[in-house]
């Protein structure tokens, strides 16, 4: 019988958090018109570290680092080009894994997984580098990780309440 209410809660939890990714992603899609791929950048960073709002919001703050420095190299890959021809690419790599390499010796705001999320959020989306872009993706992992967030409150209530009974 144990075993029976210990499945019977796990389907409501993976049922809820289900309900929580869904309503996310249409949201992203129908109306804030943000790709829900990167809606799901902010899902993950969410659980990277620490499942608690502050971590929660350390993470996405790592994940807007990682924009801005993918909107970077990006910008610099393009001014660069002309006169490194294909060396640029190698040039602006290296000081970009420098850079956030480095950035893990911070005291609170060193998600490397974090920083490497915004950095391959930007380069997947083929855009061009702009604070549109940055606005774009950054507005879509902040809903990710606004539902991931409320998706770790409704299970903790779930299980509250079965403890309870």
């Amino acid at each position: 019988m144990r075993h029976d209410a210990s499945v019977a809660r796990e389907l409501k939890i993976t049922l809820g958090e289900s309900v929580v990714a869904t309503l996310a992603a249409t949201v992203s899609t129908l109306v804030l018109e943000v790709p829900v791929w990167a809606m799901f950048v902010g899902w993950i960073s969410y659980f990277t570290r620490g499942v608690n709002l502050r971590q929660g919001l350390i993470n996405l703050t790592c994940v807007f680092v990682g924009l801005g420095l993918g909107i970077a190299a990006g910008a610099a890959t393009q001014v660069l080009t002309p006169h490194l021809g294909s060396a640029t690419l190698t040039a602006v790599v290296f000081a970009v894994s420098v850079l956030v390499l480095s950035l893990r010796h911070l005291p609170v705001f060193n998600n490397l997984l974090g920083f490497f999320l915004g950095l391959v959020a930007f380069f997947a989306s083929h855009k061009p580098p702009s604070w549109s872009a940055f606005t774009e993706l950054g507005l879509a992992a902040a809903v990710g990780a606004a539902a991931a967030g409320i998706a770790v409150v409704l299970q903790r209530l779930a299980l509250r309440a079965d403890a309870r009974a």
